[in-house]
């Protein structure tokens, strides 16, 4: 049910602007919220063996709670059309702080995964958030603060795998969940006081609610072509990142502190968020994901040369960072496009199906990993955004004739 005057809530809207203050924090918050589905990345290696899980499920952890975090962008997210927003954000950071909490303290591998799961569950609220700022903004910058937010969002997936790997040396692993749970108690605090409420017009039930996500999907040809791109490009990220660590341990005798430095320059590929934004301001967006498409396969295939100790390791992480984050915005541009009133449905079709991908590259992980060894494991890896590549380009050789392009 609806909370409030849906008139004058929209009338205080229409009025209200976000401060300068105001962007830069819901852009930390989005970095720090979405960083709870990475921490575990970079020390599955550690965690695994404590809490009696073998090296060749370790992926699970990952997995899980990427596989959590699909499931609640599906059931979760499109409530932001429907209930007030600050309230269901508020909610949603309590409750991952409180699974965080609990994982750190679980001695089990079925406790552990299934907090792992409840993790990425209830940190879906990043994306709330940036429909939330996308909403409040007035219309004449708008782009730029959607563009701020995701810079935020970026950033937290790109930098969580150091600082996870820094809190782990000081702290234990148990220490990083329980960082992690208290950051979130405080973000919650802070949005409860902070944040602009918002009631959405829209009315209907749950159940219909959750219909028109669908119905969103079958309507939009290019709501399915960008899932499907971003889903490939995100599952041979996490792929990459998931075994990469592993390999720097084992053949490169990196420490996590070496791996966290691995992992932040890794994070050079941010400012590909910035370049996106512009390439579609001018028109160039096709170019752009073309580019995007190519340069992840390339990457990884330049993973799996031989030689050189980990140079190409650290080649490989800058480009598919770079071509994940590139072709990201450039299709969250486009989708946030195609209906306003239905920007929370529409990022949780195009985000569930990119952390579906995520969630399936990360459970294989570490069983290719264990099969194939790095090189080859990079060269398969290579195949998933590839067929990326050859979808966009068999698309634009078919719409060639009808466009003139």
């Amino acid at each position: 049910m609806l909370t409030g005057n849906p008139a004058a809530t929209a009338h205080s809207q229409s009025t209200a602007s976000l401060s300068g203050l105001m962007v830069a924090f819901l852009a930390f918050c989005c970095g720090a919220v979405v960083a709870n589905l990475y921490y575990a990345q970079p020390i599955v290696e550690l965690i695994a063996p404590q809490i009696g899980l073998s090296s060749a499920n370790a992926s699970l952890i990952v997995s899980l709670t990427q596989f959590g975090y699909a499931l609640g962008l599906l059931l979760l997210v499109p409530l932001a059309d429907l209930l007030e927003n600050r309230r269901l954000v508020v909610g949603l950071t309590l409750a991952a702080s409180v699974s965080l909490l609990c994982a750190g303290l679980s001695h089990s591998p079925s406790m552990f995964l299934v907090f792992s799961l409840l993790i990425g569950l209830t940190s879906v609220a990043v994306q709330i958030l940036v429909p939330l700022a996308a909403h409040l903004a007035p219309e004449k910058s708008r782009g730029r603060v959607v563009g701020n937010i995701m810079s935020g969002l970026l950033l937290g997936i790109l930098l969580s795998r150091p600082v996870s790997s820094l809190l782990v040396e000081a702290f234990g692993w148990r220490g990083v969940f329980f960082s992690a749970a208290a950051l979130m108690a405080v973000i919650a605090l802070i949005t409860a006081v902070a944040l602009p409420r918002r009631v959405p017009a829209h009315q209907a039930s749950y159940g219909a609610l959750i219909g028109s996500v669908f119905a969103l999907a079958k309507r939009y040809g290019v709501l399915r072509e960008r899932s499907l791109y971003q889903g490939l490009l995100f599952a041979s990220f996490s792929l990459f990142w998931t075994i990469a660590p592993i390999e720097l341990m084992r053949n490169h005798g990196f420490s996590q502190t070496q791996v966290a430095i691995f992992a932040l320059v890794g994070a050079v590929g941010a400012v590909a968020a910035p370049i996106a934004g512009r390439l579609a301001d001018a028109g160039h967006a096709r170019i752009g994901t073309l580019v995007a498409l190519l340069l992840a396969p390339v990457s990884l295939l330049i993973a799996a040369l031989p030689g050189s100790g980990y140079v190409w390791l650290v080649v490989c992480a800058v480009l598919l960072d770079f071509a994940v984050q590139l072709n990201m915005v450039l299709g969250q541009r486009e989708v946030y496009a195609l209906d306003p009133h239905s920007r929370a449905r529409l990022n949780a079709v195009y985000m569930t199906s990119i952390f579906v991908g995520g969630a399936l590259g990360s459970l294989v992980a570490s069983a290719l990993y264990e099969h194939f060894g790095w090189s080859l494991s990079a060269m398969l890896v290579a195949a998933v955004p590839a067929l990326a590549l050859v979808t966009f380009l068999s698309r634009q050789f078919k719409a060639a004739p009808v466009d003139g392009q």
